[in-house]
């Protein structure tokens, strides 16, 4: 009798947590735009910004009124703190337009995951980056350390550490060895959106939501997206279900 209650239980929560992500969709307005088109608008307006064309983003006082009625951001993305990496800047993009969450190394932890899914379950934005930077302290941090640290940077480091060991394994070293774990954490920080997060899971699974993977060039300016491995795992994944 015991093990049926339980199980109707489970039911019950599986139940609730459905109708709340179908009302979430049909009660909160979007952007309006796609994922695709999401990406668009971002790499348009890093081209402007590395070009020095900017777009002049209105932050007067008629912006901030309208934004007072609520909020429709086209674009979610995770970023390292570093203030030499604001997403606002570095998309040419002004109020309102990107919803950001920065953390020193770019991680996602079980904050940063329910800030993610927030944006995409409250505010139905239908893109996530995760941005990484070249120079990133809290990478060299996590190299230069050998994966260990005092107070709660060690936190940090230990969520980079796993990067910074494949990486390794390339055969490179100094600046080489760097960059390679700084692209390697953005990736992890990617696949851990849908590995740790049964929500965003199911999102991207239902083509609601898109994960991208992007490097900022402190010399450039430019974003490069990199291929997370995601999508190759996947396809890994159904080919093995088929023999």
């Amino acid at each position: 009798m015991l093990k049926l209650k339980r199980f109707l239980a489970g039911l019950a929560v599986a139940a609730v947590f459905t109708l709340s992500l179908g009302q979430a969709f049909a009660l909160h307005e979007g952007s309006g735009v796609t994922a695709d088109e999401a990406l668009k608008m971002l790499q348009d307006g890093n081209a402007r910004y590395v070009s020095g064309k900017q777009e002049v983003k209105n932050l007067g006082d008629e912006r901030r009124k309208e934004l007072t009625k609520g909020q429709h951001p086209f674009a979610t993305i995770i970023s390292c703190s570093d203030s030499r990496v604001p997403p606002e800047h570095l998309f040419n993009q002004g109020l309102g337009d990107i919803f950001i969450v920065r953390v020193a190394g770019n991680v996602a932890d079980p904050i940063e995951l329910g800030s993610i899914e927030y944006a995409a379950v409250q505010l139905n934005v239908p893109l996530v980056m995760v941005l990484g930077h070249r120079k990133c302290g809290a990478v060299k941090a996590t190299v230069d350390s050998g994966g260990k640290a005092e107070g709660n940077i060690g936190a940090i480091v230990k969520k980079i550490a796993p990067a910074v060991e494949t990486a390794k394994k390339s055969g490179k070293e100094k600046d080489d060895l760097l960059n390679a774990a700084i692209d390697e954490n953005a990736k992890q920080t990617a696949r851990a959106l849908t590995e740790k997060s049964p929500i965003l899971k199911h999102l991207v699974e239902s083509g609601k939501v898109k994960i991208v993977v992007g490097v900022y060039d402190l010399a450039t300016g430019k974003v490069e997206l990199l291929d997370s491995g995601a999508e190759k795992k996947e396809e890994k994944g159904h080919e093995g279900h088929k023999h």
